[in-house]
């Protein structure tokens, strides 16, 4: 007679748990994958806050200034490229491959670079006389 009790005893336990379990498995996934990706969100947010901290404080370090400027540059190869830099005052001529840089020439006098003009005034211009010529009545 106990071993009845205690199967109805049990039965309704289970009965009560198991609405429990299918109710908490939707609502605890959704809740646990917000979770996840509001966690997502925060580290990534956090990436790019200290990237744009790192560089305002490097570009407001004293004594930043570029010493070195690729002056130009000439591929002599799928891979070797010869390339013109300054150096303070001095204009260094280097060979460089995909394992070595080479110094090959200290120039004596600095290789003046002609400054060139934007393209785009000229191409601007082009572009309304174009646009002029086919609104004039035919």
């Amino acid at each position: 007679m106990a071993m009845p009790a205690l199967a109805l005893a049990a039965e309704p336990a289970t009965q009560a748990a198991a609405p429990q379990v299918g109710s908490a498995l939707p609502g605890g996934m959704g809740g646990q994958l917000l979770q996840l990706l509001l966690g997502l969100l925060l580290v990534v947010g956090l990436i790019f806050a200290l990237a744009w901290v790192v560089r305002r404080v490097q570009s407001m370090a004293p004594g930043n200034a570029q010493v070195i400027e690729m002056i130009g540059s000439r591929a002599i190869g799928p891979r070797d490229r010869l390339v013109l830099v300054q150096v303070g005052k001095e204009q260094i001529l280097l060979g460089i491959t995909p394992g070595r840089i080479t110094p090959l020439h200290v120039l004596k006098d600095n290789v003046e670079v002609p400054v060139r003009e934007p393209a785009t005034p000229e191409f601007a211009q082009r572009l309304l006389e174009l646009m002029g010529k086919d609104k004039e009545p035919k």
